[in-house]
């Protein structure tokens, strides 16, 4: 989010590159993935594992390990600012380039959605006599009001959400083990890891929902210009992240599930907040629950503010009609068409179960995370045209088996969002062919990196 403070953004931004050293990157991305996601989704996750949380968030982690590594050595390859955009229009073709901004389009316009749906559920929860729609009005009310004004509140209050997050997430775990040792699990530790209402089918449907929670992951590699060593740095930043998130996503899920064994819920999508009373009590959990709700709608104004910057881009560079996308409101300097549209999909979230709403973001990730695993087949094979060959276990094997798995988990998504997601890239190569006349002539080509981002005066 940028406002008239661009120029000392700016000046910051340039002072700051080369200065973030493997840590601070590491906690850039645990801080754009927000570890806590874990408590939200584990309801879901049980529920669709068959009470197998724990290895489901396993299996997410390998994936995402395997796909982290091929963002590592795209890192190294296309030093700087990078994204699934950079590196499929640089390895792959300017068109397949345009078709991966596309499928981003569509996790950054519902991943806002999802944040508010969260918030609503997490009010629903402590106020049960006012609907759920209504909690989820006032949350796209509140962000998208912040948004066209142009506050820059996440911004300013992030790291302080993020100790307060990782503090509420600590004291979780503990009274979650607190409350084993005094009452013990009902049932045996191994039925959290396998058990007789468990399937390879329904473990790795369970994975593929599990994988929302890494998102953000990737956005380390945006910091290419800013950390200390460069691509180096940022290649273990991605693997770091990844582990240190797997870890905490795995434990914590397995603590969860001793408390809770089974997959039966009261209430799937608040399970989050009713175990938090089972362990700390009614207050605790209204107190976690207000911290919760804070963090949460400091994520919206972010991802709300991020989803609308990438359609302005996208209409600004050509990629979207300029007339509709790649206009800035005269008074506030934000894109507000853009941020009322985001605020019109949240309000489809209304119809929504939290495991279908998540669904459409992980077709657009999936989908993207193939792709980074083909840019790196895609390099290797470069390399070797050139005579420099590669190493064919780490730039072959690695990344093919990368690309499967996503593509694997990819289906197992559910109907709904593997239809809309198809409908939404045979839109995107029809409106391809149009700019291209009939596929003759480059993609336009989008800037949406960290520089951009430090110098276009979008406000939102």
């Amino acid at each position: 989010m940028l406002n008239s403070e661009t120029t000392q953004s700016t000046e910051s931004t340039m002072r700051l590159r080369g200065d973030l050293s493997l840590l601070s990157v590491v906690l850039f991305g645990l801080a754009y993935i927000s570890p806590g996601i874990v408590v939200t989704m584990f309801g879901v996750v049980a529920a669709t594992s068959g009470g197998a949380a724990p290895t489901a968030f396993a299996i997410a982690t390998v994936a995402m390990l395997l796909t982290g590594l091929s963002y590592a050595k795209m890192a190294r390859a296309v030093p700087g600012a990078g994204s699934v955009y950079t590196y499929a229009r640089k390895m792959l073709d300017s068109r397949i380039g345009f078709l991966s901004g596309w499928a981003m389009l569509l996790d950054y316009f519902f991943i806002p959605m999802v944040g508010w749906l969260i918030t609503a559920i997490y009010f629903n929860a402590q106020f049960p006599e006012i609907p759920k729609w209504v909690w989820l009005i006032v949350s796209v009310g509140i962000t998208t009001a912040i948004n066209v004004f142009g506050m820059k509140l996440a911004d300013r209050v992030n790291k302080v959400l993020m100790f307060i997050a990782l503090g509420s997430l600590v004291l979780f775990a503990t009274l979650c083990v607190v409350f084993l040792g005094k009452h013990g699990s009902s049932a045996p530790a191994t039925n959290a890891l396998w058990n007789s209402g468990t399937s390879i089918g329904a473990v790795t449907a369970a994975a593929a929902i599990a994988a929302y929670s890494f998102l953000g992951f990737d956005a380390v590699s945006t910091l290419g210009e800013e950390a200390r060593g460069g691509a180096r740095t940022i290649g273990r930043g991605i693997i770091g992240c990844v582990i240190a998130a797997g870890a905490i996503f795995i434990v914590l899920s397995f603590v969860m599930q001793l408390v809770h064994p089974g997959a039966k819920f009261a209430d799937v999508d608040a399970a989050a907040y009713h175990l938090k009373v089972q362990v700390g009590g009614t207050t605790y959990a209204e107190i976690i629950n207000f911290v919760t709700i804070a963090g949460s709608i400091a994520s919206c104004i972010a991802l709300q503010a991020s989803a609308a910057r990438l359609m302005y881009v996208m209409g600004r560079d050509g990629a979207l009609p300029k007339a509709l996308f790649g206009n800035l409101s005269k008074k506030t300097g934000t894109p507000v068409l853009n941020l009322l549209l985001t605020a019109a999909a949240g309000v489809i979230a209304m119809k929504l179960d939290l495991t279908t709403a998540t669904s459409f973001i992980n077709f657009g990730a999936f989908l993207g995370f193939t792709l980074v695993n083909v840019c790196v087949i895609a390099h290797l094979v470069r390399e070797r045209r050139h005579g420099r060959p590669l190493n064919l276990f780490s730039y072959l094997v690695m990344p093919a088996i990368g690309a499967a798995v996503s593509l694997y988990l990819l289906t197992k998504l559910g109907h709904v969002a593997l239809q809309i997601g198809g409908v939404w890239l045979a839109i995107g190569v029809v409106y391809l062919a149009v700019l291209t006349k009939g596929f003759r002539r480059p993609a336009p080509e989008m800037t949406f990196d960290d520089d951009t981002a430090a110098t276009d005066p979008v406000t939102a």
